[in-house]
């Protein structure tokens, strides 16, 4: 009953920050997001927002995000949808957005959470291109995928462990379909969500994809060869479903009104089907094919060089949002494989980054403002929310979020290296990364090969990112800015009562520094991760 008091509270304390009822024009939520459409953005106080004990961070894109960590998300949304409703059934006021702002003079972590802020909105401004508007759709299409993938992985690795043990084995069939049944339905929830994302009717999207894994296909031949049920996979099921919202696109503009509920159903699986059939279903069943065969072909042959560069380049490309290519490839691996062989080594960006914070903080022993704002951190960012590093300390620092990149690059070289000398290590799901990715690593040389070998990539990924910004992520300019104390004078103390007159605030447009209370203390946000963090 406590915890429902709290998540209530925590939407309660919400609320009238984001303009009231009245303000809020959709509510969703992913992993770590409370998602709102707002019908006018200048009603938001962001720094009220980001004081509040449960709130780790916020993101101004197409929606107002506001980030919870997992589990605490997904309870406080529901709260927060029925306080709407009663808001709007009782036609409150106007909500108060005079929210003061903290008093006492401006400290470093507020000049780097305006640096954060003013970078976000550049890369902000630069991700609204039509091709990186059309990744976000394709990531709004798999991130609702994400928690039955993990809930699957972890049963599919507990599974495999009671099988190696031979433990329990009038459970382990039934482990085995709970893990697996998702899997081999996952082309219908990839054509669902393609259709409502692209403007279509979700239920014909998955209709049309669900004749991917239809066990008839295999009495159908198409380019000389037998089809066979899941072929084409993920990426077929997207194509499919893309194809199904065109063709009832088109029949809504023909098709007589009086004709329509028969007719327009009908033609987009129809023609969509038959297209899927005879042609998607091949074409993407070689593309998929094609993906593993690079993807194993390039670990075997080059793993070290190529983790180097992969997991160095992560970060970069999750600024400049590309890194939503990489969900769908994540995906078909998984669906082809098992695990895959990409996400542990880009995991490694996030451990370059904590190797990275914790150096900032010895670098800048006098500054308790930053040292806070790390302190907080760091607990989300060893279990892979790299946010509140990467937009309260690192970026706006500029070098250390270069030598973290640097950090994030050994730690993946270090895993790629095992993957080229044969001992694969892969992620049965997307979306953790960090000590969070533990319960899902799964490889070909077990489960003891496979946890030692990246837990050794994230403590190469922690030293090299701790000693490259150690020694090369500050200047001398850099260093006689930050490295001074932010304490008030004991005068001011003992006028104003205020111990910490201001803490570090969470980088406006993101979730970054720290989400503390003024003290310092953790609040205990939940921390994990999306297809885009680290």
């Amino acid at each position: 009953m406590a915890t429902e008091d709290k998540n209530r509270a925590t939407a309660a304390a919400i609320l009238p920050l984001v303009g009231g009822a009245a303000n809020v024009a959709s509510i969703a939520h992913c992993m770590t997001r409370l998602r709102l459409g707002l019908h006018d953005r200048s009603l938001v106080d962001d720094e009220a927002l980001k004081a509040l004990p449960a709130v780790m961070g916020v993101v101004d894109d197409d929606t107002y995000q506001i980030v919870l960590g997992p589990g605490t998300v997904a309870r406080v949304t529901p709260e927060f949808e029925q306080l709407v409703d009663e808001a709007r059934d009782a036609a409150p006021a106007p909500a108060d957005t005079a929210a003061g702002t903290p008093a006492g003079t401006a400290v470093s972590a507020e000049e780097l959470a305006a640096q954060g802020a003013a970078i976000k909105a550049q890369r902000k401004a630069k991700n609204a291109t039509p091709f990186k508007l059309f990744l976000r759709k394709i990531a709004n299409i798999f991130v609702p995928l994400i928690p039955a993938l993990i809930g699957c992985g972890i049963i599919a690795g507990l599974n495999g462990l009671l099988v190696n043990l031979e433990w329990l084995p009038a459970v382990t069939p039934a482990l085995a379909a709970m893990a697996s049944g998702f899997m081999a339905l996952i082309a219908v929830f990839v054509g669902y969500n393609t259709a409502k994302e692209f403007g279509g009717t979700p239920i014909l999207g998955g209709a049309v994809a669900a004749i991917i894994v239809f066990p008839g296909v295999a009495n159908i031949d198409a380019f000389g060869q037998t089809l066979s049920p899941g072929q084409g996979g993920v990426l077929g099921a997207l194509g499919a479903a893309v194809l199904a919202v065109y063709v009832e696109k088109w029949c809504r503009r023909w098709v007589p009104e009086a004709l329509d509920v028969l007719v327009t159903p009908t033609l987009t699986v129809l023609i969509s089907g038959l297209v899927t059939i005879f042609g998607l279903m091949y074409v993407a069943g070689e593309v998929s094919s094609a993906i593993g065969t690079f993807a194993d072909w390039l670990l075997s042959n080059g793993g070290a060089g190529a983790g180097f560069v992969l997991g160095g380049l992560f970060l970069p490309l999750v600024m400049l949002g590309l890194h939503q290519a990489l969900i769908p490839i994540h995906t078909t691996l998984i669906e082809q494989q098992g695990y895959t062989v990409l996400l542990p080594i880009l995991a490694m960006a996030g451990a370059g980054q904590v190797g990275a914070a914790v150096a900032v903080y010895f670098r800048l022993p006098r500054n308790e403002s930053i040292r806070r704002t790390i302190k907080s951190a760091l607990p989300a960012g060893l279990l892979g929310v790299g946010e509140p590093l990467i937009y309260g300390v690192s970026l706006p620092l500029g070098r250390p979020f270069i030598t973290a990149c640097f950090g994030g690059a050994f730690g993946a070289g270090f895993v790629g290296l095992f993957n080229q000398l044969g001992d694969t290590v892969g992620s049965t799901a997307i979306g953790p990364s960090g000590w969070a990715l533990f319960p899902l690593l799964d490889g070909n040389h077990g489960l003891g090969s496979t946890i030692a070998i990246y837990a050794g990539g994230l403590l190469v990924g922690y030293v090299a990112g701790f000693v490259a910004t150690y020694f090369f992520g500050f200047g001398k300019d850099l260093l006689a800015e930050f490295n001074v104390s932010q304490e008030p004078a004991p005068s001011t103390v003992a006028a104003t009562g205020n111990v910490h007159p201001a803490t570090a605030p969470a980088a406006p447009d993101g979730p970054d520094s720290d989400g503390t209370d003024p003290d310092g203390t953790d609040p205990g946000a939940s921390p994990a991760k999306d297809p885009a963090r680290v």
